[in-house]
């Protein structure tokens, strides 16, 4: 057991995920983390909005006023980010809560857990959707071996560039290449998928998944290519894998 200075025990820096959408917290959240969520009074947040929406949703059994919320985002500066963990330090467990989905993979919160490591900060992650993972799962693609390589280029050359890499590992290695894009601009890599993949590539589209209108469909490029799917503004995970691993 880790201890503060005083000699009482450090608290817990506890990852916790959240609800990919507009979905209830019991349906996709366990009971013990939805527990623990209620009775952290510090919170590490993307924006305070958003956090407060689900405290709401869990019903904790305080005012979510008496939450102390610390804001991580791409204008945090380092040394804010270092005062983040003090509370731990004293004694107190503070909980780094998604966006949506699960922390610190394809967000910033992976600067919050380096720092706790480096100062002997035990971490607990906690259970709870990954659109990565549930993508994966249903796409019917290689769960053996995969890589996730978060957003591709924005610029179009740069984009199709990487593209033609992943779609090249895919028939290669087999492994599955999973990644992603801001929703705005899911119809422009859509596009670019259909327009310079092979015919034969297998291509998953998973979009707003754990959702009421959730849309999860794995099909080759050629299909693709005469059925857009309607993904504008909406999160969706990409896949492709090589048609030739098909049993």
């Amino acid at each position: 057991m880790e201890l503060t200075k005083t000699g009482t025990p450090k608290g817990i820096l506890y990852l916790v995920p959240t609800v990919l959408g507009d979905t209830s917290p019991e349906f996709v959240l366990p009971a013990g983390t939805i527990q623990i969520l209620q009775s952290l009074e510090i919170l590490i947040v993307e924006q305070i909005r958003t956090a407060r929406r689900l405290l709401s949703k869990i019903q904790i059994p305080r005012s979510i006023d008496s939450i102390q919320f610390f804001e991580l985002n791409k204008h945090t500066s380092s040394f804010e980010i270092k005062s983040f963990l003090d509370p731990i330090l004293l004694g107190k467990s503070v909980g780094l809560l998604s966006e949506a989905g699960t922390p610190c993979v394809a967000d910033p919160g992976a600067v919050i857990v380096e720092l706790a490591h480096r100062l002997g900060i035990k971490v607990v992650p906690l259970t709870g959707p990954s659109s990565i993972i549930l993508a994966l799962m249903a796409s019917g693609f290689n769960g053996q071996n995969f890589a996730f390589h978060g957003y591709l280029p924005i610029q179009a050359g740069e984009r199709i560039t990487a593209i033609k890499s992943l779609e090249k590992n895919a028939m290669t290695t087999f492994q599955t290449q999973i990644f992603i894009e801001t929703p705005f601009r899911n119809l422009q890599l859509f596009d670019a998928l259909v327009n310079n993949c092979h015919p034969e590539t297998l291509l998953c589209v998973a979009a707003n998944i754990s959702c009421i209108d959730e849309f999860i469909q794995s099909r080759t490029i050629a299909v693709w290519r005469k059925n857009m799917p309607e993904i504008h503004k909406i999160p969706t995970v990409f896949l492709i894998w090589s048609q030739q691993k098909r049993l």
